[in-house]
């Protein structure tokens, strides 16, 4: 390409644009033809994941360990930019840098990098096909490069800011690469988006809020004091306050910025939400009601009966334990509900029901569907 010029180029999900990332000039081009705000941040380009990693030498070994795992594919990364790097793809977030390493065979001779987005107008549907580009794109593009039809799903993107730190990863936006692919990839401790949470949880569990009116339905009614685990981004919290009117509800949640989504959503005179993980000290009780919607599943089975012993002592005498997750199915072909190896660990309905009694709980069923089950647990009065 020309000085300042613009490519439209088939990537391995949908057609995209490219431009020199160190040229101000093609990056205000580009930008401009797409009617992009210049303030949102593009990804950079490699089509070899060598070359990315020896533009950014700064990048820790367990987050280059990550990306060999995970590139060249479908993948697009949020990497920290400490050292500054392509600043033109990084809108107004200097501190973030975009990654993206596909699979192009006729490009894989291509030895620099590219900043690149979608062919599309701000907005507007990714391209499939290169007749799907508009067309003023195409005809605006100094090189077109047609690659026939693409899978058309745009790349799933990943924050891996706080990875070398912890291992901590979410998916910032669901695409081409599903998440039992990513687990394995990343291992470490996935955190959900709460941005995107709730189309999320939505799209790959259908009858989700049929779980959570039945997880309200079995928590009954008049409790006082209320535990929850795994408040999230307080949606089953919020039903349960609907539910019980006079209710105070505690709830724990291992990601803060669920919590602060909660934070915003719940009366605060209502709430008290804090940082802290399921296999850690319960809060002091008792509590008339715990409950927990999608939540218990990422434990082991010594783990969750380890919790449902705990529960058990935090409740007060006649109290209740509402269950609401996804479990092993008996028929296997009812397990549709996307699962991430190593990082979801359902167990059976039959085990859980057995270890709730086995720590002294009266236990029914109270509603079944597929891979998923709302459990009643109640202590003896």
């Amino acid at each position: 390409m020309s000085v300042g010029g613009v490519a439209v180029f088939p990537a391995d999900t949908v057609y995209g644009l490219a431009c020199d990332p160190d040229n101000k000039v093609a990056v205000q081009r580009l930008y401009t033809l797409k009617r992009r705000s210049f303030g949102k941040p593009s990804a950079v380009m490699f089509f070899d994941v060598s070359l990315a990693f020896a533009a950014l030498p700064e990048l820790g070994e367990r987050t280059r360990e990550a990306l060999s795992r995970l590139m060249p594919g479908a993948v697009s990364v949020l990497l920290p930019n400490r050292a500054g790097r392509f600043p033109l793809a990084c809108g107004e977030d200097p501190s973030t840098l975009g990654l993206r390493v596909p699979v192009v065979p006729q490009l894989a001779g291509v030895n620099w990098p590219v900043l690149q987005s979608s062919a599309n107008l701000a907005g507007g549907p990714d391209p499939r096909r290169l007749d799907d580009v508009p067309e003023l794109l195409r005809r605006a593009a100094d090189l077109v490069i047609d690659g026939g039809e693409l899978p058309g799903t745009p790349s799933t993107v990943v924050d891996l800011r706080s990875y070398e730190i912890d291992g901590s990863w979410e998916v910032v936006r669901a695409g081409a690469v599903a998440y039992d692919e990513l687990g394995p990839a990343l291992e470490g401790q996935y955190h959900f988006n709460p941005d995107t949470y709730a189309d999320m949880i939505r799209t790959d569990i259908p009858e989700y809020s049929r779980l959570q009116d039945e997880l309200t339905l079995a928590s009954g009614a008049g409790a006082a004091r209320v535990l929850e685990l795994g408040t999230g981004t307080g949606e089953t919290a919020r039903r349960l306050l609907d539910a019980h009117h006079d209710a105070f509800l505690v709830g724990i949640d291992e990601s803060p910025s669920m919590l602060g989504v909660a934070r915003s959503v719940l009366p605060s005179g209502r709430v008290d939400l804090r940082v802290g993980a399921i296999e850690e000290p319960l809060p002091e009780g008792p509590f008339d009601l715990v409950a927990t919607a999608l939540c218990v599943h990422h434990l082991s089975g010594p783990e969750k009966a380890d919790l449902f012993g705990r529960v058990m002592s935090v409740l007060s005498p006649g109290g209740r334990f509402v269950l609401a997750d996804v479990v092993v199915p008996v028929d296997p072909a009812d397990a549709t509900t996307s699962l991430t190896p190593g990082f979801d660990r359902p167990s059976s309905l039959a085990d859980q029901v057995a270890w709730l009694r086995d720590a002294g709980f009266e236990v029914r069923v109270c509603w079944a569907s597929g891979d998923l089950a709302v459990v009643a647990a109640d202590a003896p009065g």
